[in-house]
């Protein structure tokens, strides 16, 4: 089955997402639409793709469709695509409400519309390598510094960059999240820029994750802790440590003897070894659309359900609204613009 889909945005990731699917394989292109007619144009003559003036015109001729516009126009784009039963791939996070993901799923429930959430971070190298040794995390600890940009600058840091880690977070724990306490301050926007959230699980794990978009520098590290050792990610560059005691002194009778023998302070290589986590290569981004492709062909389960992208997005507006508690003067400008 070859899938004809569509691009719904030409922005910097819209750009990406229609570049990457004029060749993944099992898709055809049809094309993509910009609200912006002078954008269309210039991507249209770059890529050699062909640019629908409506997105009315996009949807008679796709049966798939990647949504890569601005947050708050997710729902207005993604809402008629599944009432007509086209098979969506919506970008983080999947909506700026519940009440708009919870409409959206239920169309596609209605109409069995498959659904997908762009939260491309699932698909990062270091991610991919770390996976099969997670094992029932206790304790996360998350950075995402980055410098100002005006895109996603419409919304909160929670919501532009957070989300990225809360979906991660989640991932790598599992179950439900039972506790949020959060801070947040505006720097350079009317919204949050800074944001630090700590989560504690049912499981009685915790994470705690830090954003900025008002970094000099790029920073996303990822940090877990867990019984079996301690992973270290650096998801920007892909790659990742484990740390874990050493095969020989991991039975309670060898690590016994190990500390008897013990005088003073131990060199860290003489109880603990270091194993770099590997992964294929391959650029995340491709990566999710060629997962999302297989999904709509039905040769592979969806890779991050609506449902996922439904709970991420509730955990970033509990952590907006424990960020306003704490804040007053932010109640509604945090996730949205000032009235």
């Amino acid at each position: 089955m070859t899938v004809r889909i569509g691009v719904v945005g030409a922005g910097a990731l819209g750009f990406h997402h229609t570049r990457i699917l004029r060749d993944v394989p099992g898709a055809t292109l049809v094309g993509f639409h910009d609200i912006n007619p002078e954008r269309a144009a210039v991507v249209s003559a770059e890529l050699g793709v062909a640019a629908f003036p409506t997105l009315e015109s996009l949807l008679e001729e796709v049966q798939a469709l990647s949504v890569a516009v601005p947050t708050p126009s997710h729902y207005r784009v993604a809402a008629p695509a599944r009432e007509r039963g086209i098979h969506v791939l919506v970008e983080k996070p999947i909506a700026t409400t519940l009440d708009e993901a919870d409409a959206l799923l239920a169309i596609a429930r209605r109409t069995g519309a498959m659904v997908q959430t762009g939260h491309v971070e699932r698909f990062n190298r270091a991610v991919r390598a770390a996976l099969p040794y997670v094992d029932s995390p206790r304790f996360i600890e998350s950075d995402r510094l980055a410098p100002f940009n005006a895109r996603g600058s419409d919304v909160a840091v929670v919501l532009d960059l957070m989300i990225h880690d809360i979906d991660l977070v989640r991932t790598f724990v599992g179950g439900g999240v039972t506790s949020v306490a959060a801070v947040g301050v505006p720097v350079l926007t009317p919204f949050v820029d800074i944001a630090n959230a700590r989560l504690t699980f049912d499981g009685g794990a915790v994470a705690n994750i830090t954003a900025s978009r008002v970094s000099r520098e790029r920073m996303r590290k990822l940090r877990i802790f867990q019984q079996s050792g301690y992973l270290s990610l650096d998801l920007a560059a892909g790659t990742g440590e484990f740390y874990r005691l050493r095969q020989d002194l991991r039975d309670d009778v060898d690590r016994a003897m190990f500390v008897q023998r013990a005088h003073g302070a131990q060199a860290l290589e003489s109880f603990v070894e270091r194993l770099v986590l590997e992964a294929p290569e391959g650029e995340p981004l491709r990566l999710e659309l060629e997962a999302f492709v297989r999904a709509v062909s039905g040769d592979a389960p969806v890779a991050v359900s609506g449902d996922d992208g439904r709970e991420a997005l509730a955990v970033a507006l509990t952590i907006v609204r424990d960020i306003e508690r704490t804040m007053p003067s932010l109640a509604g400008t945090v996730a949205r613009g000032r009235a």
